[in-house]
C-alpha cells in the first residue's frame, strides 16, 4: 500500500494492522506485538508483519514492526535519509514515524504528535527540508512535521479543503507540488490555488478544471513535468513549472460504487498547465485508455510513465473493476497527438492499493493492489502479493551500446546548491562521439507512493558540457540547483542519459 525506495537501496513497504494478519510472520528473534481485541475483550498477539525492508538487489526481505495502524497514512524522505510518515488510522491518525534505513533499524513511533487525524493526507518537503502534512478525511486544514518525539505547534485551518470536499470527499490525497518560488501547488478534486506556506496565505488561483474529480477516491493521477535548469540562470522565479493532471472519474462515481456496486468509466483525459505562466490555462489531450488508480512516474530520460489503475470504478473496497493492464509511455516534448506511447501490458491486475516506485537500474519496482478489506485468495481480483519489475523502452538491450556507466570513485557524490560537479562515465566502446547535446544529467527525488500518488516527486535536467578523456572515460560537468525551492535537500538519483538512453543510478546528496 505504502512504498518509499531508501538511499540504502531498499523499499520500504508497509500496509495496515487493523487486519492483524499478512503473509509475512516474525522471524522467532522478533517479538509478537500486543493488542487489546475489542470484539474479544482481551489482549490478543499480532505475530505478522505490517511493514517490511525489500532488498531491490537480492529480492530478499526483512520484517519490521509498526504497532500504531499506518492505513492510508503519507511520508517522505527527509535530507538525512529518513522516511518520515505522517498518520494513518485509529490509534495512528495523530502519529509520527521514523525510520532509518540499515539493517538493524525499525520503526520509531510517536502517537498524539499532530493536532489532527491525518487520515488520506499528502506529506510534501519544503526548501528547508522540513515537511508540510496537508489535509485528511474530515481535516480541514494542514501542519507541519514536528522534529523527533514533539509535537506539533498548530493546526492551520485551510478552507479550501472544505470547499472542495464535493458529496463524498473528492480531495482526499490533495495532489502537492512545490514550485520554483517555494509556493506550494495544491490541487484538490477540480480546483488548484497556490499556497505561501511560510505566510499561509492564498497567492493565486487557478483556473477550474472540468471533467470530474481527480483526487481520492476517484484517484486521478498527477505530476510535475521534468524541471530544465540553465546553468546560468540566477532567478528562480523564470523557471518553468509544469503539472499535469490526468485520469479519475465523475464527481458522484464514487457514491453509485459504494451504494449500487455500479462502476462507472473512468476519465480518459489529461491535462497540463504551465503554473508560472501570467495566465495560465490547461491544455487537455486524451489518453490511449481511461485510467483511475493509476500511478504516473517521472523516468530518467524526462519521460513519464502511467502504469496500475482500472478503466472503471473508484478507490475503496470492491469499487472498481475492468483492471488497466497496459503501461503507457509519455513523451511531453513531443507535439500533442504523439505524446503517448502504449507498452507491453502485464497479466496481473493492479487497482486499489497498488503501488510503484523507479530504481536506480531505470526499472519500474511494481507491487500490491487489493480490492479487499483482507486476503482472498479465491475471488475475480486474488489478493496479489507478487512483485514485477517493469522495463520501459530504455532498457532495451539494442541499446546497451548507448548507455552510459557512471565511474562512482571519481564522481562528485556530495553537491552543493549553485556549484559546479564532476561526473565521469564510460561508455561501451572507446572513443564514440557525442555531440554537444546528447548527454544530459537528470536528478530523480525518489517519491513516497501510495494511492496513485507519488509525494514529492520531481526530476530536475542540468546543462551538461562533456570532456573526452582518455580511454573511454568521459568527463561530464554540471552546475547543482541553485535553489532550495526547485530542488529541496536531499538524497537524489543521479543518472547520465545519452540521446534518451539512461545509465543506472549513482546516490547524490544535495545541501
Amino acid at each position: 500500500m505504502h512504498v518509499q525506495l531508501m538511499p540504502d537501496n531498499t523499499v520500504n513497504v508497509y500496509d495496515a494492522t487493523i487486519y492483524r494478519l499478512s503473509r509475512l510472520r516474525y522471524p522467532p528473534e522478533m517479538p509478537c506485538v500486543q493488542f487489546y481485541d475489542e470484539n474479544l475483550k482481551q489482549n490478543k498477539d499480532d505475530c505478522y508483519a505490517h511493514a517490511m525492508e525489500y532488498d531491490i538487489q537480492t529480492n530478499q526481505v526483512r520484517a519490521l514492526t509498526v504497532k500504531t495502524d499506518p492505513w492510508c497514512s503519507c511520508g517522505g524522505l527527509a535530507p538525512d535519509g529518513s522516511l518520515l510518515v505522517a498518520g494513518g488510522f485509529g490509534d495512528g491518525g495523530k502519529t509520527s514515524r521514523y525510520y532509518y534505513g540499515c539493517k538493524t533499524c525499525d520503526w520509531r513511533e510517536y502517537p498524539l504528535k499532530f493536532k489532527e487525524d491525518r487520515w488520506y493526507a499528502t506529506q510534501v518537503i519544503l526548501p528547508n527540508g522540513e515537511f508540510i502534512v496537508i489535509g485528511g478525511r474530515r481535516s480541514f486544514s494542514y501542519e507541519f512535521f514536528p522534529k523527533e518525539g514533539q509535537e506539533t505547534e498548530k493546526s492551520i485551518f485551510f478552507p479550501f479543503l472544505y470547499e472542495t470536499s464535493d458529496i463524498d470527499e473528492n480531495n482526499l490525497y490533495p495532489f502537492v507540488h512545490l514550485s520554483s518560488d517555494g509556493n506550494l501547488f495544491v490541487f484538490a478534486n477540480n480546483r488548484s490555488l497556490l499556497l505561501n506556506p511560510n505566510t499561509n496565505k492564498v497567492v493565486r488561483i487557478f483556473p477550474v478544471l472540468p471533467g470530474g474529480s481527480r483526487n481520492y477516491p476517484a484517484s486521478g493521477v498527477s505530476a510535475m513535468l521534468p524541471i530544465n535548469l540553465d546553468p546560468t540562470e540566477i532567478d528562480s522565479s523564470k523557471i518553468k513549472i509544469e503539472v499535469m493532471v490526468c485520469g479519475g472519474n465523475t464527481y458522484d462515481s464514487f457514491h453509485l460504487a459504494e451504494t449500487v456496486k455500479q462502476f462507472l468509466p473512468a476519465l480518459k483525459d489529461c491535462n497540463r498547465m504551465v503554473i508560472t505562466e501570467k495566465h495560465p490555462k490547461w491544455d487537455r489531450e486524451d489518453m490511449p485508455s481511461a485510467r483511475t488508480l493509476g500511478d504516473l512516474l517521472v523516468l530518467p530520460n524526462g519521460q513519464l510513465l502511467f502504469i496500475n489503475g482500472a478503466q472503471k470504478g473508484t478507490a475503496a473496497w470492491w469499487d472498481a473493476d475492468d483492471p488497466n493492464f497496459t503501461p503507457v509511455l509519455y513523451r511531453p516534448e513531443k507535439p500533442k497527438g504523439q505524446r503517448f506511447q502504449t507498452l507491453n501490458p502485464t497479466t496481473i491486475a493492479r487497482m486499489y492499493h497498488s503501488t510503484s516506485a523507479v530504481l536506480p537500474s531505470g526499472k519500474i519496482w511494481v507491487g500490491g493492489s487489493n480490492t479487499h478489506n483482507t486476503y482472498k485468495d479465491v475471488d475475480k481480483f486474488p489478493t496479489e502479493t507478487r512483485v514485477e519489475a517493469f522495463s520501459p523502452p530504455y532498457l532495451d538491450p539494442n541499446l546497451d551500446a548507448n548507455r552510459p556507466k557512471i565511474i562512482e570513485d571519481s564522481s562528485v557524490k556530495w553537491l552543493r546548491y549553485g556549484n559546479n560537479f564532476e561526473t565521469q562515465f564510460r561508455m561501451k566502446y572507446m572513443n564514440q562521439k557525442l555531440g554537444m547535446h546528447d548527454i544530459k544529467i537528470t536528478l530523480y527525488f525518489p517519491p513516497f507512493t501510495t494511492h496513485g500518488y507519488s509525494m514529492s516527486q520531481r526530476l530536475l535536467v542540468l546543462g551538461t558540457i562533456i570532456i573526452p578523456s582518455s580511454e573511454g572515460i568521459y568527463r561530464a560537468l554540471a552546475k547543482a540547483p541553485s535553489f532550495p525551492q526547485v530542488a529541496p535537500p536531499g538524497y537524489y538519483l543521479l543518472f547520465v542519459v545519452n540521446r534518451g538512453v539512461p545509465s543506472e543510478a549513482m546516490w547524490v546528496h544535495l545541501q
